[in-house]
């Protein structure tokens, strides 16, 4: 066992870990630690993605689990890159992204092409990702659903502290009808507090990819990248800090919340208006 930092990754490999012998013995973690010989402390520590499990321990860990050997070999393959500094996934796992949030006391996002995650309407994801060339029809329905799921993070009583960037760009680009679009706006509307929204003028700011600092009491930061083809988490310095210059970079620039409400409202207003938004290509 190797006590490294741990990383978005290597915490949600750990909760399956946790996971798995809730399921299959029924035992808390100290009988676990007791059957195999171990201290307590070393199957919280691994369960908690604190701590790098040797090869040795995995197999004693999923064996008393009941896992085969076909399950032991796709999870080591798994936990092998657990702790990489620098990891990506395919699009459709959203588990680790959903437990980083989980856990984040911060957020801190950037978006471009539409309103942050978090704060879009329903009708609005099941839109957006309808109209998404990657996503089979089939497919819409859990993803929406697991967007929605993620939203709770905000309707705790102990949610983190957020800040939302959006460029203008993400009002003007029409997804669906006026009314889908008037709500939407009108939950952006309703979470100015959380949220900048950046002036079309300030066109090469656009060209930045989305980003996202996730921020923790007990953990590194890390950064969230994505793209139709690949979700990035990244926990070293150069990244992180390069997500801190450009959320400064956009402080400097953005709307303050009085001045992104009276912009939203514009919006809403030429809506009501039947003044046209441009359409997405």
């Amino acid at each position: 066992m190797t006590v490294t930092t741990s990383t978005p990754y290597s915490r949600d490999l750990g909760d399956e870990l946790r996971r798995l012998r809730q399921r299959f013995t029924g035992l808390r973690g100290r009988a676990l630690a007791i059957q195999l010989g171990w201290d307590p402390s070393k199957v919280s520590n691994i369960e908690h993605g604190k701590v790098r499990a040797s090869e040795i321990d995995l197999v004693q860990y999923l064996t008393v689990c009941g896992q085969d050997i076909d399950a032991i070999e796709a999870f080591r393959d798994r936990y092998y890159n657990a702790f990489d500094t620098c990891f990506a996934q395919v699009p459709g796992n959203l588990r680790t992204l959903a437990m980083t949030e989980s856990m984040a006391t911060k957020i801190t996002s950037f978006d471009v092409l539409q309103p942050p995650v978090l704060l879009q309407t329903k009708s609005y994801a099941q839109q957006l990702i309808a109209e998404s060339a990657f996503n089979a029809p089939e497919e819409v329905d859990r993803f929406v659903d697991l967007r929605m799921e993620r939203q709770t993070v905000l309707r705790r009583p102990f949610r983190p502290e957020c800040l939302f960037f959006v460029h203008e760009i993400a009002l003007q680009l029409r997804v669906g009808d006026a009314k889908l679009m008037e709500d939407q706006y009108l939950r952006l509307l309703f979470n100015t507090h959380v949220l900048r929204i950046v002036p079309a003028h300030f066109r090469s700011i656009a060209t930045h990819d989305k980003c996202t600092l996730y921020e923790f009491d007990k953990a590194s930061p890390v950064t969230y990248s994505e793209s139709d083809t690949a979700q990035v988490f990244a926990q070293n310095d150069l990244s992180v800090n390069r997500a801190r210059r450009l959320f400064e970079r956009l402080d400097a620039i953005s709307l303050d919340p009085d001045q992104s409400k009276d912009k939203l409202m514009e919006y809403v207003r030429a809506l009501r208006a039947a003044k046209p938004v441009l359409q997405r290509s």
